[in-house]
């Protein structure tokens, strides 16, 4: 996820994590069709090809990331109101020249900070 949303900066990046019990096993990048550096929505074709990709492997959603290249790491509240799937949200911030990541559960307009853990 890291270098993915570098790489897109000063843009907005977004992708899914497919994964089994909580735990991710894959990261799939899926382009921002809005090409924004404060907001994104994933290109249709290329999240369901993700949303294939992770099935096809046995896989399930677990996680959806975005960056805020020139925000902080806490959901706007577009990202709140178009929170769609029930899964930990991962929101990437550059701060003070250093990415960040911090995880939310977002869910009938609540925002929960989650712990993320790296293994």
């Amino acid at each position: 996820m890291l270098r993915h949303v570098a790489r897109r900066a000063p843009l907005e990046a977004c992708g899914l994590l497919g994964g089994k019990n909580d735990k991710v096993e894959m990261r799939l990048g899926v382009r921002n069709a809005d090409r924004s550096p404060v907001r994104f929505r994933m290109e249709a074709r290329a999240q369901w090809r993700a949303f294939r990709q992770i099935e096809d492997r046995g896989l399930e959603l677990v996680g959806v990331y975005h960056s805020h290249p020139n925000g902080p790491a806490y959901p706007s509240p577009t990202d709140v109101d178009e929170a769609m799937y029930p899964v930990v949200q991962v929101i990437w911030s550059l701060q003070e020249g250093k990415w960040q990541a911090r995880g939310f559960w977002i869910e009938g307009g609540r925002v929960l900070v989650v712990a993320l853990q790296v293994i």
